[in-house]
This record gives C-alpha cells, sequence and structure tokens, in this order.
C-alpha cells in the first residue's frame, strides 16, 4: 500500500498531496509535525476519482485507529472533502490548504493569474507545452508535465525558500483522468453541495493571499456547505505556505492551534529552514 509513516503511532493525523498526480509533496508538512503526534501520508496511486477516494479510504482504515484530522493541500483538500462526506467515521476535522476552486468561472481566472505572472519567455513556453502536451508519446508527455510544473511553480509562489517541492514523480496520466472526473461532477448543478453538505465536522481553510486560486471561488461555496467552518488569509503567501519565506512560520502556527493533538505551541527557533 502507497502510505510513508512518520513519528510514532498512534497515527492521528493523515497529509493528502495535491496535484492530482504529484505525490510526495507534503513531506515536510509530515516531518513538522511529526515532532508531537503520529503522521500519514498516503499517496494515490488510482486513475479516477472515485478510485481516490477508496484507496483513501483503504490506507485511513488500515493505518489509523480511530478518526483523523486530514490536512489537504490542493487537490488534496478537494480529495479530504469527498472522505469526509462519504465516510464521516473517519475524519474529526479537516484543515484545507491551497483548495481548488469549486466551480468554472474562479477556475477559469488561474491560467490568466498565472500567465500574467510569468516572463514573455515562459508565456510562449507555456503555450507551445500546451499545444505539445497530448500529441507526444507518454515519456516525452512526463518530461513535458514537468517542465510546465516548474512554469508554474514561479507563478503559484511568493518568496520561496526553497523550489524544491519533493514531488516523487510528476504523474501525468493520474492528473489527465481524475481532473477531468471533477471537473464534471463540479459542473454538475448542485452535485458538490449535495456532497460536502454532509459534512458535520470542523473545518479549516488556509490560503495564501497570493494563491492565483482566487478566494472568491472557495469562500463562499464551502461556506454554504459546512456550518462549522472558518477560514485563516495568509499575506505574501502563495499556493505552499511551508516553504513561503514571510509565511511558514504563520503557517505552522495555525496547525499547531488547530490540531489539538498538538499540544506544544509552535517554536519557530527550534525549526530548520528549508
Amino acid at each position: 500500500m502507497n502510505i510513508r509513516k512518520y513519528g510514532n503511532p498512534p497515527y492521528k493525523i493523515a497529509v493528502l498531496h495535491g496535484g492530482p498526480g504529484a505525490p510526495g509533496y507534503m513531506a515536510p508538512v509530515a516531518r513538522e509535525l511529526s515532532q508531537r503526534a503520529g503522521i500519514l501520508e498516503p499517496l494515490q496511486t488510482e486513475d479516477s476519482l472515485e478510485g481516490q477516494i477508496a484507496e483513501l479510504n483503504e490506507q485511513l482504515i488500515a493505518h489509523a485507529d480511530k478518526a483523523m484530522t486530514l490536512v489537504g493541500s490542493s487537490w488534496g483538500a478537494v480529495l479530504a472533502l469527498f472522505l469526509a462526506a462519504r465516510n464521516k467515521e473517519l475524519a474529526k476535522k479537516l484543515i484545507l490548504i491551497g483548495s481548488a476552486v469549486f466551480d468554472s468561472e474562479s477556475s477559469s481566472r488561474i491560467q490568466g493569474i498565472r500567465l500574467s505572472r510569468l516572463s514573455d519567455e515562459n508565456q510562449r513556453r507555456h503555450g507551445q507545452i500546451m499545444h505539445d502536451m497530448y500529441s507526444k508519446p507518454l515519456e516525452e508527455r512526463k518530461d513535458l508535465m514537468k517542465e510546465w510544473s516548474d512554469i508554474l511553480f514561479d507563478a503559484d509562489v511568493y518568496d520561496p525558500l526553497t523550489k524544491d517541492l519533493e514531488v516523487i514523480e510528476v504523474q501525468d496520466d493520474i492528473f489527465a483522468k481524475v481532473w477531468p472526473n471533477f471537473v464534471r461532477l463540479r459542473d454538475t448543478p448542485g452535485f458538490l453541495k449535495n456532497e460536502f453538505s454532509k459534512i458535520d465536522i470542523p473545518t479549516v481553510v488556509i490560503h495564501g493571499e497570493y494563491d492565483p486560486h482566487p478566494i472568491e471561488g472557495i469562500r463562499p461555496f464551502l461556506a454554504d456547505c459546512i456550518d462549522k467552518i472558518s477560514f485563516h488569509m495568509l499575506p505574501e503567501c502563495g499556493h505552499y505556505p511551508w516553504i513561503e519565506r514571510f509565511a511558514r512560520n504563520r503557517f505552522f502556527e495555525i496547525l499547531y492551534m488547530e490540531i489539538e493533538e498538538l499540544e506544544t505551541i509552535y517554536n519557530p527557533l527550534n525549526q530548520n529552514e528549508h
């Protein structure tokens, strides 16, 4: 089973990576939190939305003793919402970091925001990659996907301490199948509202003010679905708060405050910067 473990059991917190198809990048968060609690890092391998929900369900049942706090980043935030809506006994709290948006209009804004932040050269290269991506053999697509991700990284962050997200492998094949699954459901009137309105556990949204995913595509929708919800906006912060120079410490302060298992107050003086 594709899962990494940090700290000592019992495992009370699971960190969920984004993409879909970018496993491994929640490792820095897992390592930090594992100083105070046992952490699971599920790595999603299924190539459908339903498959990823079922896979996560199996991973948590196999390795957790009771309901967990789910900390999901980007696509991982969406996956956490689906899991909590369908398997209430497995999740006791959700922490959603840099979530994907929940309507097509907000989604269409993301590329414009990203492109406006790129150099002319990277804008041209981005367009060429999009043109070539699915006309190339699989191995070449993997290389193009990696280059595409590297270009977008510069648009997604404010002032990063590192450019290494620790992604194990960019899985273009998974992204190409899972993401359209989600988009179809997102654009089906009332579907996500019906799903996520089943969530009755505390939910926390952490979002960078510089994140190209507009909070207007997240806050109103989730606030309408979930009663027990709160929002933290981080200034000078993009899509990955744990690598942001000006937001990292505040980000972990919020995590330590919101996760009840982490009883020790976060002390940035004891942490190693990337």
